[in-house]
């Protein structure tokens, strides 16, 4: 009894968390090897250095120093504002060149003022310009350079960086929500990185020719996106109709799809980018209104709550599955078959569809070219996510744990250095070992039955 419960009891654990382990462990791994000495910038380094310079003997005069870049402006921003409530005399603010701050700082000494300290971040006070200022303008007096103190802290812990994952992963995990979809049927859909294409030249032409272009309104600019994610899902009900009603196996027909789609995007484009759309339309892609969040990563989160309800709570749910652990019993149950694939596919063509319109608006701009290789990045989330490509198992959530650990491995191979021919064989090698994991899954089970 308890040797048969110990294989099950494994099973139904690596069945639901073991990617998220992986994900775990993941982190924790890209945390430990990219542990780094780290310099403090913009809000916090500026508030940082404050807080170093808290508290001073008389009445300091201050030279602030940056580059003018977003971070810097940022650093300046929030040291003058915290300096302004304190006993220190801001003589300048200087955004700009190795030049600018010269020039500040002859204007300074010309003037026959005392200058006590330059606050810069770190790699601004590398400056030649701010080396030895003393022996360079002795008329400034003592002058020291003053910069945030360093800390130590993992690169791959750093906000921005985890904020840049959850970007960067929002196109793939929309397309692998909907490719969960047609897996849990026992299908595929090669074709939804060319719809990436499709959609986003549609959305950018609408935009251009018939919404104004650079003027157009949020309305028109919403309405052109519609259209072009529906132009995806009327291909991907064609996919299905194909796999349905003649029968043609789901990788020849998505595969031809796949082909089709890329060249609809070439023709109707002429083979070049589309850009003539409002800065505005950067919302969706580029923006991010909630706590700091990007709207895309917002939009993500809720077409995947969405999903797992339809999955987890819906008959429609139900019926997907049913339908990938055996299509004739399902049908001899009295489940629509052929309905509930023409929707699943539909699905995964509205969605690939949905992944081109935030593709377009990150870029600000539609190409024939986009979307490449996103298919198979999309298969393996979903595939690395615990979705059987057999069908019939599966779950949303699982496919966006997989669709962050592929996220995790490219960003953390990145930070490492690892060339990108390398980082081919790790993915490939990763999609292996979720595939061999699988089976090892249906494998546990099966020896125990033989065993009692």
């Amino acid at each position: 009894m308890t040797e048969r419960r110990l294989p099950q009891a494994l099973s139904r654990f690596l069945s639901d968390y073991g990617m998220a382990l992986v994900l775990l462990l993941l982190c924790v791994y890209y945390s430990a090897v990219t542990f780094a000495l780290q310099d403090p910038s913009g809000v916090y380094g500026g508030e940082k250095l404050a807080d170093q310079l808290a508290n001073p003997s008389g009445n300091p005069q201050i030279l602030i120093v940056t580059r003018d870049t977003r971070e810097d402006n940022a650093f300046a921003d929030a040291l003058r504002h915290r300096l302004n409530h304190s006993a220190y005399r801001i003589v300048g603010d200087v955004r700009g060149s190795p030049a600018d701050a010269r020039a500040a700082l002859q204007r300074i000494a010309d003037s026959g003022e005392k200058l006590d300290l330059i606050a810069a971040p770190r790699a601004v006070s590398e400056w030649a310009v701010l080396r030895h200022v003393s022996d360079r303008f002795p008329q400034l007096g003592d002058v020291s350079v003053v910069t945030p103190r360093q800390y130590w802290w993992p690169n791959f812990l750093k906000a921005d960086n985890l904020r840049n994952i959850a970007d960067q992963i929002v196109i793939i995990a929309i397309l692998a929500a909907g490719m969960t979809f047609v897996v849990i049927t026992g299908g595929i859909d090669l074709s939804v990185g060319s719809l990436i294409a499709l959609a986003a030249v549609m959305a950018t032409l609408l935009i251009r020719d018939v919404a104004g272009a650079e003027s157009s309104t949020a309305n028109g600019m919403f309405w052109s996106c519609l259209a072009a994610a529906a132009l995806c899902g009327l291909c991907g009900l064609f996919s299905g109709a194909m796999v349905t009603f003649f029968q043609v196996p789901a990788f020849i027909v998505t595969l031809a799809m796949m082909l089709v789609a890329r060249g609809l995007a070439s023709e109707v484009s002429r083979g070049a980018s589309i850009y003539q759309v409002p800065a505005s339309f950067l919302w969706l892609g580029g923006g991010a209104d909630l706590f700091g969040i990007p709207n895309g990563v917002v939009l993500m989160i809720a077409l995947y709550i969405a999903a797992d309800i339809v999955m987890t709570r819906m008959t429609l749910g139900r019926y997907v599955y049913a339908i990938g652990g055996n299509a004739e019993a399902a049908r001899l149950s009295g489940v629509p078959v052929r309905r509930v694939l023409l929707l699943v596919y539909a699905l995964s063509g509205a969605l690939a569809g949905v992944g081109g319109v935030v593709m377009a608006s990150r870029l600000r701009s539609g190409a024939p070219t986009y979307g490449f290789m996103y298919e198979l990045y999309a298969i393996a989330a979903v595939v690395v996510g615990g979705t059987s490509l057999s069908g019939g198992e599966g779950k949303m959530f699982g496919t966006l744990i997989g669709a962050f650990i592929i996220a995790v491995i490219k960003n953390g191979m990145n930070l490492t250095g690892v060339t990108p021919f390398r980082q081919d064989v790790v993915f490939g090698t990763v999609i292996l070992g979720a595939v061999l994991l699988d089976r090892l899954k249906k494998s546990l089970p099966a020896r125990s039955e033989k065993r009692s």
